[in-house]
């Protein structure tokens, strides 16, 4: 059983995962700033669940802090480190864009750096599907350029794409990084259309839609999420031997490095995603129709083969049944 460094253990996704390596039997440090961003105290219910396993150690800590995280490293020596921490949400970009450079530039160098000194064995961190910025060309693929942001987070998500294949490259650090689609269920994020579309709904509240709901994301289950990781985690990477830099392939390499999609691979449109929220609650919403925000795209839509052929897995989790099970964990949570 190996000891595994979880970056943003209180978040969302990194609760999840950590108990995910906890039910395997692994060792977990979880670090995590416990920001404002959002409700603190739904990060401390998650860490409550973590901190009744001995196996689990939590560590308050901002992954900007060049040295105490240096420290960490060189005291705790993780075999793997799976970074899920860092300033999440396009439009919170707009308004407050140093987070973003602090968290996820700064923040992921000191990840770099400490995998690369104390003999990590592979380094698994979270990208986003927002990489794919101006690309229509569907579904989206790792095989695909994607140098056209179109906002700061996503340009900072391709940023540590780029700064992890240094490493991988310059250190042999074997890096894997997961662009995630849209992830949705039980101790969601409350900045997410389900969490938000949920919470105004009961509350007699009208909720906000963008585009007219003409917008279609590839909404994955938690569940999916996880044991697309879990399973990334066994598979390091190696140097690709049909790599050819007269044809560069992004999603592979000379170096031990690789790029997957994780998604739920069937994108469904905004209305239709609310007509579902709708129907587990048994009350209409009231909605409130606003234009097409700055840095949002029209569509994603994952094309997880590699995923497939690779680890052996694909997202199975429904949409409906998704929403079911969020606004299931949400009642009980919120006594509602």
């Amino acid at each position: 059983m190996k000891k595994i460094l979880v970056t943003g253990a209180a978040g969302f996704i990194g609760f999840h995962l950590s108990r995910r390596f906890l039910h395997a039997g692994h060792s977990v440090i979880g670090v995590d700033n416990l920001n404002d961003y959002y409700d603190v105290n739904l990060k401390k219910a998650r860490l409550m669940l973590l901190e009744d396993n001995n196996a689990f150690q939590f560590i308050k800590i901002d992954i900007a802090d060049r040295e105490n995280m240096a420290s960490l490293f060189k005291r705790e020596a993780p075999a793997i480190c799976v970074h899920m921490a860092a300033q999440a949400g396009v439009r919170y970009s707009l308004v407050n864009p140093h987070a973003y450079q602090e968290s996820n530039l700064a923040g992921f160098l000191n990840i770099l750096e400490g995998c690369r000194h104390h003999a990590c064995e592979h380094l698994v961190f979270a990208s986003s599907s927002s990489v794919y910025g101006a690309n229509t060309e569907m579904p989206f693929s790792v095989h695909q350029n994607v140098d056209h942001p179109v906002s700061l987070y996503a340009a900072t998500k391709k940023a540590n794409e780029l700064m992890a294949h240094a490493y991988a490259s310059l250190y042999r650090l074997p890096c894997t990084g997961l662009r995630f689609f849209t992830v949705y269920g039980p101790w969601g994020r409350p900045d997410m259309a389900l969490f938000l579309f949920t919470k105004a709904i009961l509350e007699d509240k009208p909720i906000d839609v963008y585009n007219a709901g003409k917008m279609q994301r590839d909404f994955t289950y938690i569940d999916d999420i996880v044991e697309g990781v879990f399973r990334v985690t066994k598979k390091i990477p190696e140097a690709d031997a049909k790599w050819r830099s007269d044809k560069p392939d992004p999603a592979t390499s000379f170096a031990p490095y690789k790029i997957y999609n994780i998604g739920n691979n069937r994108p469904v449109q905004l209305l239709e995603f609310i007509n579902m929220i709708e129907r587990a609650l048994g009350k209409k919403a009231r909605m409130n129709p606003l234009p097409m925000q700055p840095g949002d795209v029209p569509s994603t839509y994952a094309d997880i083969d590699d995923l497939m052929k690779d680890v052996s897995f694909k997202p199975a989790t429904s949409v409906e049944d998704g929403i079911r099970r969020f606004i299931e964990w949400y009642r009980e949570y919120y006594k509602v």
